[in-house]
């Protein structure tokens, strides 16, 4: 349904990705909104939803959160409705997050949607993440700025801005702009009539998540368990003082556990988690056997990835490709395996958002570990049947 263009892809990477801020003329054309402002209401009243309104009204700023039993009520003065991960409820929203695969999947966090009326915004601020900003019908006037020490102000507890900012960008936007938006560049988007914006988000973690997650993944698992051990101890002047032998020997035993083979088993699955499963809890999946799968493919099915699934696996070292007995990829933190023998099929199939046994050149239903592997995607509830 969306098909990216005016844009280089190559030209971009190289130029662009994180060091400078890009606008993008009709990046969609005669782009058409997957969603509009009463369906992205009716999503704030789902729990599983974060969402949130910001207004403005006589200079003073608020923030409330969903859900919301009565939302027009908290839509004061100039406002804006934020809904994150909205690829996860509908299948355009999540068609449009897929044309910018040309960023890894693993690095993608989710699409934002926003509404607002005409003058709102949520004030000038900073981003620890990159993000492309895609204009909905309506427009809004954009200001992107340099990377400096800004000012940041709290007009609100939950919302942060920054002061004193030169835009290099000042552009009004119209349905099917895109303006690309690295971390850290202050930016100020005021709509100037209202309209919807389309905001694809990147995973960007800190140190701090990413030590938290391996020490709760130690945790859990029972690893890293080796405790320190003195070397060369001798007695010394001051009882209290650290050795800098010392602090190398700290240093050295947890780089150790850096280039452990429990951090490698680690990091696909904190990559892979993006909360989804809890989105889909309390969902009801009917189970299939691998035959009716492969009835299904040979009778022309089609087998849909689910909504914010994104797949990922680690590309293998020299030595295990010479070695590997099994293809292992991960979907929100769980990990599937088949054989080595079928790694290049699954992958190909891991990469579109459907599949047919009538599309593409693969017969999919005469492989049995790749049926056996569909079957199972298909009953955990990360592929489909199409009604």
């Amino acid at each position: 349904m969306y098909k990216l263009q005016n844009i280089d892809i190559a030209v971009f990477l190289r130029d662009y990705w994180q060091q400078k801020p890009l606008l993008i003329r009709q990046g969609f054309k005669d782009f058409q909104d997957p969603i509009d402002e009463h369906e992205l209401a009716g999503l704030t009243e789902e729990e599983s939803v974060d969402s949130r309104i910001v207004n403005n009204q006589d200079g003073k700023w608020a923030v409330e959160h969903g859900p919301y039993d009565d939302i027009n009520s908290h839509c004061l003065g100039q406002w804006s409705l934020l809904v994150q991960s909205v690829d996860h409820y509908v299948p355009d929203a999540d068609s449009l997050m897929n044309t910018f695969d040309f960023i890894p999947v693993w690095r993608m966090d989710d699409l934002m949607v926003s509404y607002s009326n005409t003058g709102a915004g949520v004030g000038p601020h900073l981003d620890q993440y990159d993000v492309f900003i895609i204009q909905g019908k309506g427009s809004r006037r954009w200001q992107v700025g340099l990377p400096s020490h800004y000012e940041t102000i709290r007009p609100h507890r939950d919302l942060s801005q920054v002061t004193g900012f030169e835009p290099i960008i000042d552009e009004v936007l119209s349905a099917g702009d895109i303006i690309y938006i690295p971390a850290n560049h202050p930016h100020n988007g005021v709509a100037l009539e209202p309209c919807m914006n389309y905001s694809v988000g990147f995973r960007a973690p800190s140190q701090q998540e990413m030590l938290s997650s391996f020490a709760d993944y130690a945790i859990d698992h029972n690893t890293l368990t080796q405790r320190y051990k003195d070397e060369a101890l001798s007695p010394r002047e001051f009882t209290g003082e650290i050795k800098q032998q010392e602090v190398a020997q700290f240093k050295a035993l947890l780089m150790q556990m850096l280039q452990s083979e429990q951090f490698d088993q680690w990091l696909p699955v904190f990559l892979s988690d993006n909360k989804k499963a809890d989105d889909e809890s309390n969902q009801q999946i009917e189970e299939f056997s691998q035959q009716a799968i492969i009835d299904m493919l040979n009778s022309g099915e089609y087998f849909h990835r689910n909504l914010g699934v994104k797949p990922i696996f680690v590309e293998p070292t020299t030595i295990d490709k010479l070695s590997i007995q099994t293809f292992t990829f991960y979907i929100e933190g769980e990990s599937y395996s088949g054989p080595a023998a079928s790694a290049d099929i699954v992958k190909k199939f891991l990469s579109e958002p459907f599949i047919s046994e009538t599309v593409g050149e693969i017969q999919y239903s005469q492989h049995q570990d790749f049926t056996a592997l569909l079957t199972l995607l298909v009953n955990n509830g990360h592929w489909y049947i199409e009604d």
